[in-house]
């Protein structure tokens, strides 16, 4: 005995939405692992601590670090994780010479210069060197594996200079900093 059973229409559009709605979720939880995925091993989302970046960055500002394929460079605004003396919380800084450059700070003159080249800090606060930390004797070369960083704020920031930073390894080096995403009105790249 065959059964010759047809579905009346009201069940065919059942059975479709029931598909449509399979599809729906399927693409959904696809999205979703797709971004979870990234945020893991791609890119991360850090919250900035303190007036160190100011005015580039203020306290309560969140960006996007690129943390794949990345090997930091002269600018970069970067997440350190080094242990340091203070709180050892990452730190928010920027890149000032990176592996074989020759770093001297002039604190008379307010100028930081790279492989002789006076750096133009237009992201700065203040051209103040004045309240540098003593970590170390100028002219210096940066070792292999290690980066210079300072914050924008100079006159309020742990960073390099200090005794209990000093230089940073790129092996504590989180990611650079891309895109900020809050606050709102703040949205916007960091280039």
């Amino acid at each position: 005995m065959s059964s010759n059973y047809v579905p009346n229409e009201e069940e065919q559009k059942s059975g479709g939405l029931m598909v449509e709605l399979y599809e729906w979720l399927e693409a959904i939880a696809f999205a979703l692992s797709i971004v979870v995925i990234l945020f893991t091993f791609v890119f991360r989302v850090v919250s900035v601590s303190g007036p160190s970046m100011n005015p580039t960055l203020i306290s309560g500002d969140r960006v996007i670090l690129n943390s794949l394929f990345f090997t930091p460079s002269n600018g970069d605004i970067v997440v350190i994780t080094q242990p340091n003396s203070h709180d050892n919380e990452p730190l928010i800084k920027r890149v000032i010479a990176v592996e074989g450059q020759t770093i001297a700070l002039d604190p008379e003159n307010d100028t930081v210069t790279v492989d002789g080249v006076v750096l133009n800090e237009n992201y700065i606060l203040e051209e103040d060197l004045k309240s540098a930390g003593n970590a170390y004797e100028y002219p210096l070369t940066v070792p292999k594996g290690k980066v210079f960083v300072m914050g924008d704020n100079r006159n309020d920031s742990f960073d390099s200079r200090a005794d209990g930073l000093g230089m940073v390894d790129e092996d504590y080096i989180m990611g650079r900093a891309i895109f900020r995403i809050y606050p709102f009105e703040r949205v916007g790249g960091l280039d």
